[in-house]
Formats: C-alpha cells, structure tokens, sequence
C-alpha cells in the first residue's frame, strides 16, 4: 500500500496554483475546470485542491525550514517559527541523530501547511 493523494481546500485554483508552484518549485501537473480541481506532484503523491475539499493540514518535506519560512515571510501568515520538535535517538521516524525542525504556515486558502526539515543534532555541551 502506498499513499496516492492528499486533499486541500482551494477557493481560488488560480490564487492556489500561484502559491504552490512558488513553494514547491515546479508547475501544476493537471487542472480541471470545471469541475475545479489542480493537481501538483510532490514525489510520486498528488497532492489536489479542489472548491469541494476540506480545509487540512499537509506536511512538506524541504531542504531548510529557517531558509524557507525566511523565503515565504512576505507572502504567508507564519503560525509557528522554525523550532526543534524532536530529536531522533533512532530512525523509527526520521534519520537517527538529528534534529527534526518545523514551523506552520497558513497557505492562500486558509490550509495550514507544516514544513519539515532536519539538521544534526545540535550539541548539548555549551
């Protein structure tokens, strides 16, 4: 089993379209309007706005959650700055030995979007 598609709410597909080729770095894959749905591949899983979604909260994966929240400043509401959240003794849930970073944004259609990064483990010997 593999995950296929997340859902997200988008009132305004060409505001959403904007938003996501400047965050994700590439175009939409597929558009159809009507009945109004835009699709972005990130990874292999589609990820689909549509007026008939839910509003939701996805996680994205990027290179540097303190470059990227500095990059989208201007353009989003930041929820919650670049933190610590975890730091991994084992890989059950992120590479072992580094620090699982995070912060929130809400996107253009009011989808509360968490960008994920890791960094090695910051020493505790200061």
């Amino acid at each position: 089993m593999r995950l296929v598609q997340v859902a997200l709410r988008a009132e305004n597909l060409d505001r959403a379209a904007t938003f996501y080729e400047q965050l994700l770095g590439s175009p939409p894959a597929a558009r159809f309007d009507p009945p109004g749905l835009l699709f972005f591949d990130v990874g292999g899983v589609r990820l689909m706005f549509g007026r008939e979604a839910e509003p939701s909260l996805v996680y994205l994966g990027v290179d540097d959650v303190e470059q990227t929240i500095a990059g989208l400043r201007d353009r989003v509401e930041v929820i919650s700055e670049p933190h610590v959240i975890f730091s991994h003794e084992d890989d059950a849930l992120g590479p072992a030995g580094m620090d699982e970073w995070q912060a929130f944004v809400r996107d253009s259609e009011g989808n509360s979007v968490g960008l994920v990064s890791w960094k090695p483990r910051a020493s505790s010997d200061a």
